[in-house]
């Protein structure tokens, strides 16, 4: 029979990051430090859990209906990134090269996932569209074969509207060295190249 410490560390290791021995180490941390540590996460965790609440427009996570980034007036509304995940919109918004509004897609196109339009809410998003001033739609999904499935899927639903589609550059990272990069990456690099 397990034990709750068993329980634990076996939730651990489900997390992203960390396996079975990084779980361990993480568990015996926090019971070495119950009042200062694991009491006060506890704590925290329920609170998050139950204050926490997916945006109704664009799918971010806050503690109110509309998240701050829909409740902006500042904001471009006319610019639509559409995203695969939250850690996508927190990354653009750490980098700061976006003003515009977002589009969780909670992730990407996957048969094999069972993951198709429906449960994307990809009819929810072509509404959103429609029903708006949006005059350009980034599509920012990841350069795997299930994010370029996703894109153009949407690119394809959107080919009739008035909208303007881009999609973000690939290729090179900043400070990426060539001998360091895959095949993939460097293809699209090459095809993706630029006037200096």
């Amino acid at each position: 029979m397990e034990t709750p410490l068993d329980q634990l560390i076996k939730r651990l290791s489900r997390l992203p990051g960390l396996g079975p021995r990084s779980a361990r180490r993480a568990a015996l941390h926090l019971l070495k430090n119950k009042q200062t540590m694991m009491l006060p996460l506890a704590q925290e965790m329920a609170d998050v859990a139950h204050s926490v609440k997916t945006c109704v427009t664009c799918g971010n996570l806050d503690l109110t209906d509309e998240c701050h980034i829909c409740h902006d007036p500042k904001r471009d509304l006319t610019r639509l990134c559409i995203i695969e995940d939250v850690a996508d919109l927190w990354a653009m918004e750490r980098a700061g090269v976006f003003s515009g509004s977002y589009h969780v897609l909670g992730g990407t196109l996957s048969a094999l996932e069972g993951r198709g339009p429906a449960e994307l809410g990809i009819d929810r998003l072509l509404s959103r569209i429609q029903n708006s001033e949006i005059t350009e739609v980034i599509l920012a999904t990841s350069a795997t074969v299930d994010g370029q499935t996703t894109a153009h899927y949407i690119a394809e639903k959107l080919s009739n509207s008035e909208v303007s589609i881009t999609r973000l550059a690939h290729g090179l990272p900043v400070g990426g060295e060539l001998n360091f990069l895959d095949e993939g990456t460097l293809a699209q690099a090459m095809r993706a190249r630029s006037k200096l």
